[in-house]
């Protein structure tokens, strides 16, 4: 594998944008593709805990496309960040799959997100979030494992535009009606339970 790929040409990235916009868009692709950005969701509330000193009691992905995280307890502002992670996790995960491809590693954004993959199989309690997981890490693992280097390429920047572009979806479909947003006031010193709906 090289070190660096080329980029694709802007029209071929704004094809795949346009197409991704499609499948984030439209009810049959969103059925799909929701459940990745829970995973990226959830995912993004656990690692926040992890990052600000909390313990992460267990993660779970359900087959209507909802999760929750468990954390440990926690006083004061330290549970903002962990609530406002959730919002913000897939686009900003989406943000840092660009800038490896900017970068020139596209093939890289496959292997973080298949590291990533592993890390939330680890925590999670249920059966479909296990099957679900290893069922994306096997999709990723394929490509990065087994196709030429310009499918690599144009996975990379498809799971770049997908968590884009589902995180902005998640956060107008849901606003302030997710459970994310009326949890951060009865979490402060306890154990909690952030529940994405």
């Amino acid at each position: 594998m090289s070190l660096t790929q080329a980029e694709l040409p802007s029209s071929t990235a704004t094809v795949i944008g346009l197409a991704t916009f499609a499948v984030v868009a439209f009810p049959v692709g969103w059925l799909v593709v929701r459940h990745f950005a829970v995973m990226a969701h959830v995912g993004a509330h656990a690692l926040t805990g992890l990052l600000l000193f909390r313990s992460v009691h267990g993660i779970e992905l359900r087959s209507d496309a909802t999760g929750g995280a468990d954390l440990g307890a926690a006083a004061g502002l330290r549970t903002v960040p962990v609530m406002l992670s959730g919002y913000l996790g897939p686009s900003g995960f989406g943000l840092g799959a660009a800038k490896l491809i900017e970068l020139r590693h596209a093939a890289v954004v496959l292997w973080v997100t298949l590291a990533g993959l592993a890390v939330l199989l680890i925590g999670l309690r249920r059966l479909f979030g296990v099957i679900s997981v290893l069922a994306a890490a096997g999709i990723v693992l394929g490509i990065a494992r087994y196709t030429p280097m310009h499918v690599e390429v144009v996975a990379a920047y498809s799971a770049a535009w997908l968590l884009l572009l589902s995180g902005v979806r998640r956060v107008v479909e849901t606003g302030l009606r997710s459970d994310d947003a009326t949890l951060a006031a009865a979490a402060e010193g306890a154990r909690l339970l952030i529940v994405h709906a």
